[in-house]
C-alpha cells in the first residue's frame, strides 16, 4: 500500500466495493436462471398464452423474480402498451441494480491510479533537486515507482469492475427481451380468446366462462 502513494486507499475501497457488488449480483441472477425458476417462467408463459389468469397470478405469488412481477401486472391489468412498458420499466431498477456504481469504478479507477502517477513524478522531481539525491538514487526511484504501482492498481480495480459490469449488463438487456416475450404471450392469449387487449386477463377470463355457460344454458 505504501509503495503506492495515498490513492492506494481510495483504490483499496473502490476494490471492496466492486467484488461486494458483484458477488450480490452473482447471487441475483443465479437465482433467476436457476432450474425452478424457469420451470416456473415456461409455465406463466403457457398460461399466458392460455389466456389462464388464476394460473398467472398463482405462480407469480410463488415467484418473487422480475418475470413474475411483469406476469402478475399483465394478468390483473392486461397487456395493453402502455400497461405492459410501466410493467417492464419498473423491473429495470432490479435488473440494472448497482451497474451505475460500477460503471462509476470503472471511469475513476484509472483516474485515481493516474493521480497518483502524477504524484509520483513531482515527488522524484522533488527529490532530484535535493542534497541527497546523488548519494542515494533510491530516492527518485522511489517516486517512480510509486508512480508505476498506482496506476497498474488503478487498471486492476477497473478491470475488475468492467468484466462484471458488462456480464450484468447483458443480463439485463437478456431480462428485458424474456419479460417482451411475457408481454408478446399475454396479448397472444388475449387475441386467440377475443378479448380486448385493453382489459385484464383476468375479465376476459371470466367473460369467456361466461358465456360458455350461457351457451350451455341455452343447449
Amino acid at each position: 500500500m505504501e509503495r503506492g502513494g495515498p490513492v492506494m486507499w481510495p483504490l483499496l475501497l473502490l476494490s471492496l466495493v466492486s467484488v461486494t457488488l458483484t458477488v450480490e449480483r452473482i447471487w441475483f441472477w443465479r437465482k433467476m436462471g436457476s432450474r425452478g425458476a424457469r420451470v416456473r417462467l415456461r409455465a406463466m408463459i403457457n398460461a399466458l398464452r392460455m389466456n389462464d389468469a388464476e394460473t398467472v397470478t398463482a405462480l407469480a405469488e410463488s415467484d418473487d423474480s422480475p418475470y413474475g412481477a411483469v406476469a402478475n401486472d399483465l394478468a390483473c391489468d392486461g397487456p395493453s402498451d402502455a400497461i405492459a412498458i410501466a410493467a417492464v420499466e419498473r423491473q429495470r431498477p432490479r435488473l440494472e441494480r448497482f451497474l451505475n456504481i460500477q460503471s462509476t469504478i470503472v471511469t475513476a479507477a484509472p483516474m485515481l491510479g493516474i493521480l497518483g502517477t502524477v504524484s509520483g513524478i513531482i515527488r522524484s522531481f522533488e527529490l532530484l533537486g535535493g542534497k541527497d539525491t546523488l548519494s542515494d538514487p533510491r530516492l527518485v526511484s522511489a517516486g517512480i515507482a510509486e508512480a508505476l504501482v498506482a496506476t497498474a492498481s488503478g487498471l486492476v480495480v477497473a478491470l475488475i469492475s468492467l468484466f462484471p459490469y458488462m456480464y450484468f449488463r447483458s443480463h439485463s438487456d437478456k431480462a428485458i427481451g424474456v419479460m417482451e416475450g411475457l408481454v408478446a404471450s399475454a396479448k397472444l392469449g388475449v387475441e386467440r380468446h377475443g378479448g380486448d387487449p385493453d382489459s385484464s386477463l383476468r375479465t376476459a377470463s371470466v367473460r369467456l366462462q361466461e358465456e360458455k355457460q350461457y351457451q350451455e344454458s341455452k343447449s
